[in-house]
């Protein structure tokens, strides 16, 4: 603080000696001392914040000051730095299922991104090839910050079930990255496997397969790969054949001998998760509890995501139940509705109600089952509902379509930019910390780990 206050002083000062140089009619003398002395301040300046001119010292108030020459204080301009707080808040607020706070923030950060991107003259229309050379460092960073927003929009919307939402976000994402993909090269895997999440939420299981398994393709990150491996899989199991389950487990076998081999607990949930359904598909329930349990733990402890603890606790719930555990059963599928409400993930509740007829039909409960298959039934309409917008949408077909997102590259525009220093955005898997220019592995992802049978269920309906 008395820093900046000292650079803003010698400033105010610098700025008066020049405004005094620039009068005509001055005296040599009084020129000679009044250029000694701009000397001084310069001096001064250069060595307090890295800057010698009026313009820049003048900035300097608008940078955040992080580190001494030769980066002069500047990590990210200061707007961005109110964007990246927006969004660590809804990076942090998603997996619990606190959604108000999360849309505020998206709401908050976009308006922000847009206004900076304005700024530079990105407006509709613009395209890489009508920057300046000077903007396209500081277009990259907001891009990649904003194409980190529209993929927290579309993981909230498809949690919440509002498919028509998430396409909107998932459309904005793709125009966007058609209109800039030199900068935004490294974000295409993450398209792709949001593609795969989004087809897969509206039950095209083929399609969204495609999509995770082009996604995987995609990156260099052995992190991601496994994870669009992992999500494929799922949707394999969801086809319900046998040759797509033999499929899923191609895919899923190697990760699952590999998994303690990652940093993070994400993937080693996920896999496990999987691993727990085909265990259940192979009529193997005891070693399907046994590993279930395992990966409840770490997903509960570790990684906090409310989502895929309901999920893990609906398997176990059911496996209670096939093990006629049925006290155990109610316990649990009593925790993960009360879970899957607060996400407002209406297949996973319909997948748990679903069970909770099966249990009350053990358990000769004749008045539960009957109340709990007309709730179920309500659901199931809302549900139908929902899907049917979303397939009536103009985006429906064009974002499940079994093929790239068709892009032209501007090859002079590319070779300026990696001429360029600033964020790389060649091996991003567009998740923070990477949108800011540094590395990681960790990939970002949508756990949509939807019950086979429920989403098959719904989609036949929405088919017939």
């Amino acid at each position: 603080m008395q820093k900046g206050q000292r650079v803003q002083e010698l400033a105010a000062e610098l700025g008066t000696v020049e405004r005094t140089l620039a009068q005509p009619g001055l005296k040599e003398r009084e020129r000679s001392a009044l250029t000694h002395k701009q000397r001084q301040l310069k001096y001064q300046l250069q060595t307090l914040c890295g800057y010698d001119k009026l313009n820049d010292v003048l900035d300097y108030g608008d940078k955040l000051l992080l580190a001494p020459p030769p980066m002069h204080g500047e990590w990210l301009p200061r707007a961005a730095v109110f964007v990246l707080v927006d969004l660590m808040v809804v990076m942090v607020s998603r997996p619990k299922g606190i959604f108000k706070e999360c849309g505020k923030r998206i709401h908050s950060g976009l308006e922000l991104i847009r206004g900076e991107l304005s700024k530079l003259g990105i407006v509709d229309g613009v395209t890489e090839a009508n920057l300046e050379h000077s903007t396209i460092w500081t277009a990259g960073l907001y891009l990649m910050l904003l194409l980190q927003f529209l993929e927290n929009k579309v993981a909230v919307e498809l949690t919440r079930s509002e498919f028509v939402e998430a396409q909107e976000a998932l459309a904005q994402m793709i125009n966007w990255f058609t209109r800039f993909p030199t900068i935004l090269r490294g974000c295409e895997n993450t398209i792709e496997m949001l593609r795969g999440q989004y087809a897969h939420s509206v039950g095209c299981f083929d399609e969204a397969a495609f999509h995770f398994l082009e996604a995987a393709r995609l990156t260099d990150s052995r992190s991601m790969q496994s994870m669009c491996q992992v999500y494929a899989s799922v949707s394999y199991i969801c086809m319900g054949d046998a040759e797509s389950t033999s499929q899923a487990l191609e895919l899923v076998g190697p990760a699952y001998r590999t998994m303690d081999s990652f940093v993070g607990v994400r993937e080693k949930t996920c896999i496990i998760f999987v691993y727990g359904l085909l265990l259940m598909r192979q009529q193997n329930p005891q070693e399907a509890r046994l590993r279930l349990a395992g990966g409840l733990r770490i997903a509960h402890q570790q990684l906090g995501n409310i989502q895929l603890v309901s999920q893990y606790l609906t398997i176990l719930g059911t496996l209670a139940l096939q093990l006629h555990d049925c006290g155990q059963a109610r316990e649990i599928l009593k925790s993960s509705l009360t879970l899957a409400k607060t996400l407002y993930d209406i297949p996973t509740q319909i997948w748990i109600l679903s069970v909770f007829t099966e249990l009350y039909r053990e358990l000769k409960e004749r008045e539960n089952e009957m109340e709990n298959s007309e709730y179920e039934r309500k659901k199931e309409d809302d549900l139908q509902r929902r899907l049917s917008e979303a397939h009536s949408s103009p985006f429906h077909q064009e974002l499940v379509e079994k093929t790239r997102i068709q892009v032209q590259q501007l090859h002079n525009f590319s070779r300026e930019q990696q001429g360029m220093p600033g964020p790389t955005t060649a091996k991003a898997d567009l998740d923070i910390p990477e949108s800011v220019g540094l590395y990681a592995a960790q990939p970002s992802s949508v756990k949509r780990l939807i019950e086979p049978s429920s989403v098959r269920r719904s989609s036949r309906r929405r088919l017939s």
